[in-house]
């Protein structure tokens, strides 16, 4: 999302982070694998480190994204009462690839990284085009 927002629409001024629903490799940079299907698209994600969700996210961000309906459930759970952001799946934004849910790669092949990066790319276009209509 952030090299495609910097790449293609600089003028739209986004305050993007990645964090987890659950407390797994806190401080961690992205697995291996995902990091090399970044860097064959020119992208450098070396320097995140996992996270997990806090409570003020939710009033920090106006959108928070869910990878699929488990982590969209921890996210309502976990939702402040007075909260302002919303919460959606990530591939609402990419209605084109037909399904609902970015699977997790953490088990599969190499291949499998290049997929949730081709998914996750549809659904940042379709978020960024999104945003656009705002402004």
């Amino acid at each position: 999302m952030r090299h495609l927002a910097a790449r293609e629409t600089p003028p739209l001024i986004l305050e993007l982070d990645s964090a987890g629903t659950a407390g797994y490799h806190i401080g961690a940079p992205p697995d291996l694998r995902s990091q090399a299907a970044a860097r064959g698209r020119g992208i450098d994600i070396s320097d995140l480190r996992a996270r997990r969700v806090e409570p003020e996210d939710f009033s920090k961000f106006d959108l928070i994204l869910a990878m699929d309906c488990e982590n969209l459930s921890a996210l309502k759970r976990a939702r402040p009462r007075h909260a302002r952001a919303q919460l959606r799946l990530f591939l609402e934004y990419a209605p084109q690839q037909g399904l609902s849910e970015v699977p997790d790669p953490y088990y599969g092949t190499e291949r499998d990284f290049e997929i949730v990066l081709d998914l996750c790319t549809a659904a940042a276009r379709g978020l960024i085009a999104e945003l656009q209509k705002r402004t």
